[in-house]
């Protein structure tokens, strides 16, 4: 088996919010064979502020972010957002710096999303994990739409034995959170994740999986203040054998 040396970049909502996930990640990384660095000098992407037309921080966030992690030989986010932002913006970003865009496509070029880097990069199946449970998936707007993240997940998951599943309607609509969008534009988030909490419980799966943090949480919320039985889990964390332990919203 190849070794390959990679950067988990852990994101700010997973470790402020939900820590397993980054050791669920750092568990199937290793699994698979690689060698994984936490790079000490990672804060946030600097996608919150480049969504919000900050572009002076976006700008300083992102030439920190690159000086962590160019020294890699590759980038693993669990989170198609954080990734998305990397790969497809920081580029964009440099576009008239010519000291910083080639730096920024370097970095832009090896950065990818956990699911996607385990499946299509180290070509790799959980072995020995099991848990005998319906899940549904939600596909997240930046990893579906920015990086192509629909097909990957479902390969790893179908490798859990006893994971059957349930086709979710609309599984590729936004669940609402859209980051910032929930704080400025509430009502409408609200609108949109009590439409998907519903379609949730309609499958009749006992578990919801995705691959972002920030969605999981908002329609974690929305199934738990509806009284649903539904418990959330990122997906890497069922991959990674870890989907026994306390579900997203249920942490001490």
């Amino acid at each position: 088996m190849m070794t390959h040396k990679v950067a988990l970049f852990v994101t700010c909502l997973v470790d402020l919010m939900r820590p397993r996930i980054g050791f669920a990640a750092i568990r199937a990384l290793e699994a698979a064979g690689c060698e994984v660095v936490v790079p000490e000098g990672q804060t946030c992407c600097g996608q919150p502020a480049l969504n919000s037309g900050d572009r002076d921080h976006a700008v300083a966030l992102a030439k920190q972010t690159i000086a962590a992690l160019e020294p890699y030989e590759a980038v693993v986010a669990p989170s198609g957002s954080c990734a998305g932002t990397i790969r497809c913006h920081y580029p964009e970003l440099f576009e008239h710096d010519a000291a910083w865009l080639p730096r920024a496509q370097a970095v832009a070029g090896k950065t990818f999303e956990i699911m996607a880097y385990l499946d299509e990069v180290c070509g790799w199946r959980p072995e020995g994990v099991s848990l005998d449970a319906k899940a549904t998936y939600h596909d997240s707007c930046s990893g579906l739409r920015e990086l192509g993240i629909k097909a990957q997940p479902r390969r790893l998951l179908k490798s859990v034995a006893g994971l059957s599943f349930a086709p979710l309607q609309g599984e590729e609509t936004c669940c609402g959170f859209g980051g910032t969008f929930c704080v400025k534009y509430p009502s409408i988030s609200n609108a949109i994740v009590g439409e998907k909490a519903d379609a949730i419980d309609a499958t009749g799966a006992d578990l919801l999986l995705a691959g972002d943090l920030g969605c999981l949480m908002n329609m974690a919320g929305k199934l738990n203040r509806k009284g649903s039985k539904v418990r959330a889990f990122h997906a890497i964390e069922l991959i990674a054998g870890m989907g026994d332990g306390p579900a997203i919203g249920e942490e001490a």
